[in-house]
C-alpha cells in the first residue's frame, strides 16, 4: 500500500467529509420512502450528502414508520372497526 492510501478509502474519507444540512438529508430519506425522486436531486444528494448521516436518517425513518404503523393497527383493532 502506498503512504497516500487506496483510492478507495481516500473517496471514502472525502464523502464521509461532506457537509449536508439534517433537513437536506431527511428530504432525501424521505423522498425515497415516497419512492419518486429526480435524477438531478438524486445527482444532488450524492454530492453533497454524508453517506452516514444518510444511513442514520434512513434507519430512524424506518423505525419512526414502523411505529407509526404499529399504533395505528393498535388504534384500529382497538376501536372495534375491524372486528367487522
Amino acid at each position: 500500500m502506498s503512504a497516500q492510501g487506496s483510492p478507495v478509502s481516500s473517496e471514502l474519507k472525502q464523502a464521509a467529509a461532506r457537509k449536508g444540512s439534517f433537513l437536506q438529508t431527511m428530504r432525501a430519506v424521505a423522498w425515497s420512502f415516497f419512492g419518486v425522486r429526480r435524477s438531478s436531486g438524486l445527482e444532488d444528494d450524492v454530492r453533497k450528502l454524508n453517506p452516514v448521516h444518510v444511513i442514520i436518517a434512513g434507519v430512524l425513518a424506518a423505525a419512526l414508520f414502523v411505529t407509526a404503523l404499529v399504533l395505528l393497527v393498535r388504534l384500529v383493532v382497538g376501536s372495534g372497526v375491524a372486528a367487522g
